[in-house]
């Protein structure tokens, strides 16, 4: 089979199209014919030696994606041949063929294009566990989002309106803050502007019930711009480290910071199905809805990688076997 893998870190110029030996799947595995597979930046951060990586190089990327079960192992009940499958966590998926570990495999809804299913998992399920578990985004809470036309960032905004909220985007341009509106922002604000001034006059002087912190290095801008008792949920420090908090600042505000981190919560396949289901399920009724994906033939991962890592993109990049 055909597969994308790189010999040694460093820029796109190191990842080669070439073939590799098929996937011998174990009794509880899949073997799944890739339709589309997620480009994220985990995977810039891997090429690059940013991340741990297992194992000898040849090294292959990937580890989000959708497709048809090609063969099933001996113990598989309930996945059968021809099925459609996506997986959010299963690595080596920049390949033509993935083994796929039956708690990790996913079914698409037949309404669910495999291309929708490979942009929406990782960010779509990051959205839901943030909006459901670490803060539950109740009817009427005004709602900060962090880096508002990122792919999570989009999704974040869709579903705190249809949990009811009224979300609040920041963004570092112009062109970025159109996309947060179109995802249903009812204001955004950019971070070259004294956007905590900004959020505190949206909301009367209150502040926002909850931020969403996904840069980090913002995390004491984000407690000036949340209320009294208000939540800030910190899940990334795309823009750098966060500075120490101090926790009398806590005590005295009332104020609660938590973290969150998908992998704490994807503890189980019928967690990954249930999770799934209701991702699938706001899909299909139109209430969460998947930008435009930008597609690469897997054979152009150098032009994907460069393209992710330009920034331009406001949408998933797929890469298409």
């Amino acid at each position: 089979m055909k597969a994308l893998v790189f010999n040694t870190f460093g820029g796109p110029e190191v990842l080669e199209y070439t073939e590799i030996a098929t996937p011998v799947i174990g009794p509880s595995e899949i073997l799944v014919r890739m339709k589309a597979i997620g480009l994220n930046f985990a995977d810039i951060y891997r090429r690059k030696g940013n991340y741990h990586l297992a194992g000898n190089p040849p090294y292959i990327l990937g580890y989000e994606g959708a497709g048809i079960v090609e063969k099933t192992g001996v113990n598989i009940q309930g996945i059968n041949v021809g099925d459609r499958i996506a997986f959010a966590d299963v690595p080596y998926a920049n390949a033509e063929l993935v083994a796929v570990p039956f708690e990790k495999a996913i079914p698409i809804p037949e309404p669910i294009s495999f291309a929708d299913a490979a942009s929406v998992l990782l960010q779509g399920l990051t959205a839901h566990y943030l909006t459901r578990d670490s803060y539950a985004v109740k009817m009427n809470d005004v709602v900060l989002v962090h880096a508002a036309a990122g792919g999570v960032g989009q999704l974040l905004v869709q579903m705190v309106n249809l949990l009811g909220g009224k979300a609040i985007g920041l963004t570092s341009s112009m062109e970025k803050a159109a996309a947060a509106k179109r995802a249903g922002a009812a204001n955004v604000f950019l971070y070259t502007d004294d956007w905590k001034r900004q959020v505190l006059e949206e909301t009367n002087g209150r502040g926002a019930d909850v931020v969403y912190e996904s840069v980090g290095s913002t995390l004491q801008d984000s407690f000036a711009a949340t209320r009294v008792g208000g939540t800030v949920v910190f899940y990334g420090m795309a823009g750098g480290d966060p500075a120490p908090v101090d926790p009398r600042m806590l005590m005295d505000t009332s104020k609660t910071l938590t973290g969150g981190d998908l992998w704490n919560v994807l503890t189980s396949r019928e967690e990954r199905v249930a999770r799934s289901n209701e991702l699938f399920r706001w899909m299909e009724e139109g209430k969460v809805k998947v930008s435009e994906q930008a597609k690469f033939a897997l054979h152009d991962g150098q032009k994907a990688h460069q393209y992710l890592e330009s920034r331009k993109s406001t949408g998933k990049i797929l890469l298409i076997p």
